[in-house]
């Protein structure tokens, strides 16, 4: 299957269907949780400064009151990297087990997942990953989560921009997009180096993966 879209931000309101994939992946997320050691908590994740308990305490941010969301936001002012800062400083007290109770109470919860849930399920199979590969706990993302989170890159990682010009062709399902110089690999694996990762560039090959490489070291993933 040929895909030749590319998500923009007005786009992210729809995909309400991909809720069912969201509820899915926060549950998986949830069950890998309650298996990690106290080490693998404090691991650093792939998100630059995070660990582990880092990277779930940004992803509870989903499931905040909308209120709380709203004042964090303002507190912010507006700036994504402050209130992700935010938001994780507030967690640093909290328990791994109050961390796992609060992502198993989101699972069929969040703001995001009602209003953004294109965003949303990108967000958390990314980061997802961002937690499972430190650690070495390699997983297959089932096709529907992955084939949604190709279909629909996060803009405001800079996805967009990093697959301009290049034609990117999944090994493990049907799937490729675009024109140009190909990058070829597992599809998990493009996913990752589209959201910014330069560990997802090592299973990829193809006359465009210079160019995606130079691309993607131009920023740290968040």
């Amino acid at each position: 299957m040929t895909n030749s879209a590319r998500t923009s931000p007005i786009a992210l309101f729809g995909g309400f269907d991909l809720r069912p994939l969201i509820r899915d992946e926060r549950a998986d997320l949830a069950a890998l949780l309650r298996t990690l050691s106290p080490a693998q908590w404090e691991t650093p994740s792939l998100c630059t400064g995070w660990r582990v308990r880092d990277v779930v305490a940004h992803l509870l941010h989903d499931s905040m009151p909308t209120a709380t969301y709203l004042g964090d936001a303002a507190k912010a002012r507006l700036s994504l990297h402050r209130l992700n800062d935010i938001q994780v400083r507030r967690a640093a007290a909290w328990s791994t087990d109050e961390l796992i109770d609060r992502v198993e109470a989101s699972i069929d919860a969040g703001l995001g997942a009602a209003v953004l849930p294109r965003l949303s399920l990108v967000d958390l199979v990314i980061h997802h990953q961002d937690i499972r590969r430190p650690l070495g706990l390699d997983r297959v993302i089932p096709e529907a989560r992955l084939r949604a989170v190709l279909d629909n890159p996060d803009p405001f990682a800079g996805a967009t921009n990093r697959m301009r010009g290049l034609r990117l062709s999944a090994a493990d399902i049907d799937w490729q997009v675009g024109q140009g110089p190909e990058v070829r690999g597992p599809g998990e694996a493009i996913a990752m180096s589209l959201a910014g990762r330069p560990a997802g560039l090592d299973a990829l090959d193809g006359e465009g993966v210079r160019v995606l490489a130079t691309r993607v070291s131009r920023s740290a993933p968040s």
